[in-house]
């Protein structure tokens, strides 16, 4: 059975693009290959907050990622990918991550019985990290496979949109692609999924490297084989006119139907609102998408949230 390393699974609503407002279950994985340092720094500096004394203390202490602090800069989901904490991500097996999560399904209409067969009601699934495309592709073959997820109809990855898919899970991808442009059930009791992916370049305010940060072909290989939305972290009218130029890049890379969200930057509640009203001025301006972050507005941006 194969395994996939975990650094939190929680029961909350998507905060972000599409699919705002939807309970969703998270499933976020270990490992990043981006570690997007710049956001919230002035241009040309980069964040060292992960590396603050109160975060080097918890280090020593810390049972899980929960008990590390947040920070205001660089990235916020620091800890999924930082090779400090990387003993606080346990490795699951699928079957302990398909237990787990059908375990925080409501109970519809307090009938047990009914739990898995329609748990997965008007709820999704939304992979995320770190880069969920890391390492752990042909286990997430085995996951969706499992009796607890068979009723399972939306799963969104949230990825950088760097990675290749290999090629068993790219396949897939494509059969179920196949099965739901059909309208078809894979089997009596089990509905045809939706995959989505939610795909997050990081444009020069998180000081990546472009050559790295953003991949056209990649990118539209996923427009291939599921949904495509593409959202954008922005505090400024250039980074909305970067953003546009990367999108055009995508489309000369042969990316289909996709929408484009764009979402003010701010780790901590803040630097978010502080930005957002800005933000949203300029999504009318441009006729994009704005997109809230809506779990910092409800619960800080707290981890498992």
């Amino acid at each position: 059975m194969k395994k996939i390393k975990i650094s939190e699974i929680f029961y909350s609503i998507q905060g972000e693009g599409k699919y705002v407002g939807v309970p969703s279950i998270f499933m976020r994985t270990f490992g990043c290959n981006l570690t997007c340092e710049s956001f919230g720094m002035p241009k040309g500096f980069r964040s060292n907050e992960r590396f603050s004394e109160e975060i080097e203390i918890a280090t020593t202490t810390a049972k899980s990622i929960h008990d590390l602090p947040l920070v205001r800069t660089g990235c916020d989901s620091y800890a999924s990918w930082d090779v400090r904490f990387k003993g606080l991500s346990p490795s699951k097996t699928t079957d302990e991550i398909a237990n787990e999560l059908a375990h925080l399904l409501p109970v519809p209409e307090g009938n047990i019985a009914n739990w898995v067969m329609q748990g997965w009601d008007g709820v999704h699934l939304i992979i995320t990290g770190g880069e969920p495309f890391l390492g752990w592709q042909r286990a997430y073959v085995e996951l969706f496979e499992h009796p607890y997820l068979a009723t399972l109809t939306n799963v969104t990855f949230e990825t950088n949109g760097t990675k290749k898919l290999v090629p068993e899970f790219a396949e897939y991808l494509a059969k179920h692609k196949t099965a739901r442009g059909l309208d078809h059930y894979l089997t009596a009791r089990r509905r045809t999924t939706r995959f989505n992916f939610s795909i997050s370049p990081k444009l020069s305010a998180s000081g990546e490297d472009p050559a790295v940060s953003i991949q056209p072909d990649i990118v539209a290989s996923y427009g291939a084989l599921g949904d495509v939305n593409l959202k954008f972290v922005c505090n400024t009218e250039a980074h909305i006119q970067e953003a546009l130029d990367v999108v055009s890049q995508y489309k000369a890379a042969g990316l289909g139907e996709h929408n484009v969200w764009i979402m003010p930057e701010g780790g901590m509640k803040e630097e978010y609102q502080k930005n957002s009203t800005a933000m949203a001025e300029l999504c009318m301006k441009y006729k994009l998408n704005y997109s809230p972050r809506l779990h910092v507005d409800l619960f800080g941006n707290a981890w498992a949230t």
